[in-house]
C-alpha cells in the first residue's frame, strides 16, 4: 500500500480521486443490492427523492438522480407501470403534475433500504451514529459547495 504524503500543502490531498473511487465502488455495491428487487440504482434514488421530498418536477429529479431529463422523464414512466407512483394534476395548477409514492413503492423501498443501510454501514463500520451524521452534514455541504443547483 502507497502511503499518502500529505505534507505538502499546495498539492490536492487526492480527495476527487477518492471520491471518485468511492462513487465508482459504491455503485457497484448499490446496483448488486437492489438487483434482486428488480430496482435499478436510479429507480432506488427517485423512490426516496419522492419519499422524502414530496412532488418534484423532471429536471428537479434528473438532478437529484444523476440522469438527463429525457431519462428520469423515461424512469418516471417506468416506475410509474410497475405501479410504484402514481401522476395526478395539481388542483391548484393544470400544468404541474404530482408525483406520489403508492403503497407498492413503500413496499419496494422497504425492501431495497435495509440493504442499503448495511452498504452505508460497511463502508464506515468504526463511525457512531454522530460521526455518521456529521459526515452527511460534510458530504451535503460538498455538494452544495460544487454545484449550481444545490440539493
Amino acid at each position: 500500500m502507497v502511503k499518502a504524503d500529505f505534507s505538502d500543502s499546495t498539492k490536492p490531498l487526492g480527495l476527487a480521486y477518492l471520491v471518485g473511487r468511492l462513487d465508482h465502488v459504491l455503485g457497484k455495491r448499490l446496483r448488486d443490492c437492489c438487483a434482486p428487487a428488480g430496482v435499478t440504482v436510479p429507480q432506488y434514488t427517485a423512490l426516496s427523492v419522492f419519499r422524502t421530498q414530496g412532488a418534484l418536477s423532471n429536471a428537479q429529479l434528473a438532478v437529484r438522480t444523476m440522469v438527463s431529463p429525457q431519462s428520469a422523464n423515461e424512469m418516471v414512466k417506468s416506475i410509474e407501470a410497475k405501479g410504484w407512483i402514481e401522476r395526478t394534476p395539481d388542483p391548484s395548477h393544470g400544468r404541474i403534475i404530482q408525483i406520489q409514492l403508492t403503497e407498492a413503492g413503500h413496499a419496494i423501498l422497504a425492501q431495497c433500504d435495509g440493504k442499503v443501510r448495511e452498504v452505508e454501514m460497511q463502508m464506515f463500520p468504526d463511525m457512531d451514529h454522530e460521526e455518521r451524521v456529521r459526515l452527511h452534514g460534510l458530504l451535503r455541504s460538498a455538494v452544495r459547495a460544487l454545484s449550481l443547483e444545490g440539493i
